[in-house]
């Protein structure tokens, strides 16, 4: 059904009336008193808020639905600006210089002076120095940054178009529109990759094209080091917020390998604590299995955790029937991957909708490891 309530258009094109500085002076006037903006970018259609305001952010989320702790970034002119909201490493640096002013968006740590709801749970915040006249002069006018994420509502196709957001929204997430800034459909670019650079190892979080439409021809996905237990459950849990809406899909299943103090159980630990799982967890040597009930904002579902050191055969790995526990909502995670894997993954023993990865530890001193995550099957 076609919505019956339309928001405030304003149309930026070449054969349009309206010149930018006329739509930058409007836009600016709704964003000061906490309105909602829609605005194209070198990507997708954007939205846009105050990012300083939480009443504007409040209802900017309230738009967005079904968040489930993803994160916010915020639009800013140049790194000075950036500065004044994140602490910026040496990786981060080197990005900015690399990449912005362009479609890359840099993860920090968070200095704690965007509204609740911007940053994300792991205490960060996303940067985007946008190559975008219109959104440079926005956020230049307005002297504060604006909220950078896509138009659409969670889940729905990019948006290209106004016509693309509009068409899949309820009136009342309409209703939450003060201001449309129509610049036509634009080139169907992938959104912007965006790296964290708050680990040891800067940490891809999504690239330029969607990562399960690459992973097939990058069996090494990424390869970290970790020079903490606190930073390996950092690692598994930014890594399986990347692959949280596959999880709730289809299932997850994750390998681990690594010799003894490695830190297998640590990383399963992190993911964990991801899932919001107050249990602690611990390694299921002598039970072979075992399982955690989460609630993850609105998601629930059961962490498997599989010790398959003492697993001798594959008749005795049929008896833990584990193929049935990959369902939607689940993770399976196993230690000791590939005392089980070539038996593990014959035939259809496993969902095929759910991606398998690996993950092998290496002790590379009492407290660094090394982490090497690689792709078995991307899933559906």
């Amino acid at each position: 059904m076609k919505p019956n309530h339309q928001p405030r258009v304003l149309i930026l094109t070449k054969q349009s009336t309206s010149t930018m500085a006329e739509v930058v002076t409007t836009a600016v006037a709704v964003l000061k008193a906490g309105g909602i903006v829609i605005y194209p970018t070198e990507t997708v259609y954007g939205i846009g808020v105050d990012a300083t305001n939480p009443q504007a952010v409040a209802k900017l989320l309230k738009y967005k639905s079904r968040r489930e702790g993803k994160p916010l970034s915020i639009a800013v002119t140049d790194q000075a600006m950036a500065e004044k909201f994140v602490e910026l490493n040496d990786q981060a640096r080197s990005l900015y210089r690399r990449f912005l002013p362009g479609p890359v968006t840099v993860v920090s740590r968070d200095l704690g002076r965007v509204a609740p709801g911007v940053a994300s749970e792991f205490g960060t915040l996303g940067i985007r120095q946008p190559a975008h006249p219109l959104i440079l002069a926005l956020v230049q006018t307005l002297g504060r940054p604006i909220t950078a994420t896509s138009a659409n509502a969670s889940g729905e196709k990019r948006p290209y178009s106004l016509n693309d957001i509009l068409s899949r929204l309820s009136n009342q997430q309409i209703k939450l529109i003060d201001l449309a800034i129509d610049a036509g459909t634009l080139p169907p670019n992938p959104p912007s990759t965006v790296i964290d650079t708050t680990l040891s190892t800067p940490l891809v979080m999504r690239q330029g094209a969607a990562l399960m439409e690459t992973a097939a021809t990058m069996p090494t996905l990424a390869s970290f080091t970790s020079s903490s237990p606190l930073e390996t459950r950092q690692i598994a849990g930014k890594w399986l917020l990347k692959y949280w809406d596959q999880l709730k899909a289809t299932g997850l299943v994750i390998g681990l390998n690594g010799s003894l103090g490695a830190g297998k159980t640590v990383l399963t630990q992190g993911i964990g604590e991801f899932l919001q799982i107050s249990e602690p967890i611990v390694s299921p040597t002598y039970t072979y299995l075992l399982e955690y009930p989460y609630r993850r904002h609105s998601q629930t579902g059961k962490l498997y955790h599989v010790d398959a050191w003492k697993i001798a055969d594959a008749a005795q790995l049929a008896e833990l029937q584990l193929a049935k526990l990959v369902q939607p909502g689940s993770i399976l995670v196993i230690e000791w991957w590939n005392q089980i894997a070539s038996d593990l993954t014959k035939g259809e023993d496993l969902s095929l909708a759910a991606p398998i990865l690996t993950i092998d530890l290496k002790i590379i001193n009492p407290k660094t490891r090394q982490l090497e995550i690689k792709i078995i099957r991307p899933g559906i």
